[in-house]
C-alpha cells in the first residue's frame, strides 16, 4: 500500500469516525432540537457528490468514507426531518 493512500485511509477513518457521536446521541436521545436541517442537507449532498467523485475515480478510501459518512448522515438528516 502506498504512503498516500495509507493518510487517505486515515482521513478517512477520523472524518467518518467524527459523526459516530452525533448518531448514538440522536439516536438515543430522539433530540434534533438543535440540529441544523440546513448544514445536514447541504451535508448530506456534499458527501454524495464526494462518493460520486471517488467512483469516478476508483479511489477506495474516498469511496469507503464518502459511503458510510453519506449513511451517517441521512441517519441524522432523516431523525432530524422525522422528529421535527
Amino acid at each position: 500500500m502506498k504512503f498516500t493512500e495509507i493518510i487517505g485511509f486515515a482521513a478517512a477513518i477520523l472524518t467518518t469516525a467524527a459523526y459516530i457521536p452525533q448518531f448514538v446521541k440522536v439516536w438515543k436521545t430522539r433530540s434534533t432540537k438543535d440540529i441544523s436541517l440546513r448544514m445536514y442537507l447541504m451535508m448530506c449532498s456534499g458527501v454524495f457528490l464526494w462518493l460520486v467523485f471517488g467512483i469516478r475515480l476508483r479511489s477506495l478510501p474516498i469511496i469507503l468514507a464518502n459511503g458510510i459518512t453519506f449513511i451517517l448522515t441521512a441517519a441524522i438528516l432523516g431523525m432530524k426531518i422525522r422528529h421535527k
